[in-house]
């Protein structure tokens, strides 16, 4: 199903929270929830179909009662299963630890991953349990940034949430042939035109899908600031951070910058990154 959201189950504390998170995104569209595993021993298949599949379906039962639940069990590597699930799903929910004792960096790698390869928004669960707040999404004017901000406000609307746009800003970012903190260009630059192209370029995200959601609270922001710091320092009082999957300025070759990549692995609040068109 198209409309399907998809959890990748791995056994873990964290893959279990992800059911329930997954179980409540499914509740709200209405859609059908889909437990993805992915194994590469037989031997591991019994205990998992008959022990943690059985416990995430009750899971996904008792936080979306009467909500159509799905098993699909794979063989082949975790993300290569899931990649190719993402193709029938509406969403894929992931989280943030893996098995192994290896933290983030275990299932946090897959996350990266099927966030810059998969075909359809990844929300990766992490940070604080049962987070509240706004829904925060991250405007950098990209064209992933424009599909975030769909997927944002959509998102806000459904958990009948306000939303707080951030556009962050400095002039580090602005092309130059001078990089680091000593850039020549804050001694030049005028920084009123500056802030007013970014003010714009924040309105102009927003507009069509302000007039798409007109239900949904927008509290605009923009700050001058490094990305990557105020995001995490905005993600501390949200409940969902929202960003594209590749910003400006970046590698055409990185499938996944580098403020979606920080926010994955250090965001206090889940974090769904979206893709642009292919």
């Amino acid at each position: 199903m198209n409309d399907a959201v998809m959890v990748g189950v791995d056994g873990s504390p964290s893959s279990l929270a992800a059911v329930d998170v997954a179980a409540r995104e499914a509740r709200l569209r209405g859609a059908q929830l889909r437990i993805v595993h992915a194994f590469s021993r037989p031997s591991d298949l019994d205990p998992m179909i008959h022990g943690v599949l059985a416990q995430a379906e009750q899971r996904a039962a008792d936080v979306a009662p009467g909500r159509e639940v799905s098993r699909t069990v794979a063989s082949g590597d975790t993300l290569t299963v899931l990649r190719s699930e993402s193709r029938h799903a509406v969403l894929a929910v992931v989280g943030g630890r893996g098995r192994g004792g290896f933290g983030d960096l275990l299932l946090g790698s897959t996350v990266v991953q099927l966030a810059a390869h998969g075909f359809c928004p990844v929300m990766a669960v992490r940070g604080r349990p049962d987070p509240q707040g706004p829904v925060l999404l991250a405007v950098d004017g990209s064209p992933a940034g424009a599909a975030a901000a769909g997927f944002a406000f959509a998102e806000a609307a459904l958990r009948k949430a306000p939303l707080i746009a951030l556009h962050v800003w400095n002039t580090w970012s602005e092309p130059t042939p001078y990089e680091g903190p000593a850039n020549p260009l804050n001694m030049v630059v005028d920084l009123d035109q500056l802030r007013e192209k970014h003010r714009r370029r924040l309105e102009e995200t927003l507009a069509p899908w302000r007039a798409a959601h007109p239900e949904v609270s927008v509290e605009p922001l923009l700050e001058r600031s490094r990305v990557r710091h105020a995001l995490l320092e905005a993600a501390k009082e949200a409940q969902l951070l929202v960003a594209g999957a590749r910003g400006h300025g970046g590698f055409t070759g990185m499938l996944l910058g580098s403020v979606s990549q920080a926010l994955l692995y250090h965001a206090d609040c889940p974090v769904t990154v979206v893709r642009g068109e292919r």
